[in-house]
């Protein structure tokens, strides 16, 4: 590993760390699914049974940071029973998926008789660096083990207590059914040199995800030596056409905004059609509110809806991952699609239209990883998706996009089969 590090940082301690990883990599590789699968399954009973002790440890972070963290970073934060089960869940639905290692992408033979397969591979190791997300711990791992791959973690000293004891709690079990520990391993304990160390340590991590705010994923791009799959920030938008179902747009605008605003997903500007503003946007405004969302509008919202923030430019690019949201009138479908191309993170959008048209245009002509039509942009999620878990939501788009799953994790190899044929002039 080349690392730009002071000669306080223990290197040798942090390498040991990575050669676990590749070590417990080299063996997941061939791994058979069944056995991946037990693995998965003992992690989801090892969760339950340390539920008390997790969520001890959980409840000691969120008394250091009560302080110090917003509050969209508690609840990213804060375990509970529920968000442990749904955890353990979330581990079986991925063992009952199909493993994508050794899925044959493309084949054929060429005119000689050598046979060509192109498989899909593990990465190999991948590492994280993530926020307060203690769910991500566990998510990664599940993922990981699954695509046969070693996660090199690194989770934040927010949730340093609390990862802490998830990843004992994953080592033990996977030591259990006879996978190696170094499957998950965490660096927190090296703090941000570790972080910084990561992203110099090509050749030792195969690839490098990062996790979180603006601010840490922009850091990780620009620094990084590894390769590296941009998940991005959401400045999600909702667009309201001018046929919008009144009904529809206060179901999917509240839930898309209040179910859990601290998360990507969550929607955080409304565009309304100019023709439908007056008879849409009240009640929906109405709804919100009711729903203790503090709206910043411009002028034409604001003359419709009455009590709210007027909005600044600033407004329309902001991820407020709180009960906040902008809110504008725009004059047709391609004012609201230059909005969205201007400000937008190209994470989520969705229109809620019924018409045809303006549906088949909005879902072809905006340039985002996720595009929906009359639904929750909370529904852009992995696990919604049907993958058991996410990596992450990727806004790049070289190698993935959108949620990421089973298959974003691999690569693909060349299996080439002759019979002695020798290339000619």
């Amino acid at each position: 590993m080349t690392s730009e590090t002071t000669d306080l940082f223990p290197a040798d301690d942090f390498q040991a760390h990575l050669d676990e990883a590749a070590a417990a990599a080299s063996v997941l590789r061939t791994a058979r699914s069944a056995r991946k699968d037990a693995a998965l399954r003992a992690i989801a009973d090892a969760l339950n049974a340390d539920s008390e002790t997790i969520l001890a440890a959980n409840r000691a972070d969120l008394d250091r940071g009560k302080d110090t963290l917003s509050e969209a970073l508690q609840d990213r934060l804060r375990l509970t029973p529920e968000r442990i089960s749904a955890l353990a869940a979330a581990l079986r639905r991925t063992a009952d998926l199909t493993d994508p290692v050794g899925e044959v992408v493309r084949g054929h033979q060429m005119p000689n008789g050598v046979s060509l397969q192109q498989i899909r591979v593990p990465f190999g190791v991948v590492a994280v660096i993530y926020e307060a997300r203690p769910n991500v711990t566990v998510d990664l791992a599940a993922l990981c083990i699954k695509s046969g791959n070693a996660v090199v973690l690194r989770g934040g000293s927010a949730a340093r207590i609390t990862n802490d004891c998830l990843v004992a709690t994953i080592r033990r079990a996977l030591e259990q059914t006879g996978l190696p520990a170094g499957a998950v391993v965490t660096v927190d304990k090296f703090g941000r040199a570790g972080a910084h160390a990561l992203m110099r340590a090509r050749g030792s991590v195969d690839v490098l995800i990062p996790r979180g705010g603006a601010g840490l994923i922009r850091s990780v791009v620009e620094e990084s030596r590894v390769p590296v799959i941009e998940t991005g920030a959401g400045n999600v938008h909702i667009y309201l056409d001018a046929s919008a179902d009144v009904e529809k747009a206060v179901r999917i605008a509240v839930n898309a905004k209040t179910q859990r605003p601290s998360v990507c997903n969550a929607a955080e500007t409304l565009l309304v059609h100019a023709d439908a503003a007056a008879r849409v946007l009240p009640a929906v405004a109405e709804a919100l509110r009711g729903a203790g969302v503090r709206l910043h509008a411009d002028q034409r919202a604001a003359a419709l809806i009455g009590e709210c923030v007027p909005a600044t430019d600033s407004d329309w690019e902001t991820e407020y991952l709180s009960l906040d949201m902008a809110v504008r009138v725009v004059d047709s479908i391609d004012d609201a699609m230059a909005h969205i191309a201007k400000y937008s993170t190209h994470h989520t959008e969705t229109i809620i239209t019924e018409d045809l048209g303006s549906a088949d245009r909005f879902l072809a002509e905006v340039d985002s990883a996720v595009v929906m039509v009359n639904a929750s942009t909370r529904f852009s999620d992995g696990g919604e998706f049907g993958f058991g878990a996410e990596v992450g939501i990727s806004t790049q788009k070289l190698h993935a996009r959108g949620p990421m799953g089973l298959q974003e994790l691999t690569s693909t190899k060349w299996l080439v089969r002759g019979n002695g044929q020798t290339r000619g002039e």
